[in-house]
């Protein structure tokens, strides 16, 4: 039931970080070089290795991550309405 928690919480990521990327804010033209490797699909995969991570090690008997996994949600989310809404 905890692996289906982060999924779900993995696909709110993967939206919020993609309406980030597509939101031409002015602070993505201050990251490094690296990150706009493949027009910024690089960090879509930095992404899914976490979730894949969280995903796997609760699974396999870690089940207090789901909080950390739920913790970086709640910080993404933070930071995305803050870039989204133009207060940054």
């Amino acid at each position: 039931m905890v692996v289906i928690l982060i999924f779900i919480l993995g696909i709110g990521n993967f939206a919020l970080h993609k309406a980030v990327l597509e939101s031409g804010h002015p602070l993505l033209g201050r990251m490094p070089w690296f990150v706009h490797m493949l027009g910024g699909r690089i960090t879509l995969v930095t992404e899914f290795l976490v979730l894949l991570a969280a995903m796997l090690l609760v699974a396999n008997g870690w089940p207090a991550l789901a909080w950390a996994y739920l913790l970086y949600t709640a910080l993404n989310m933070a930071s995305a309405w803050l870039i989204l809404s133009g207060r940054v």
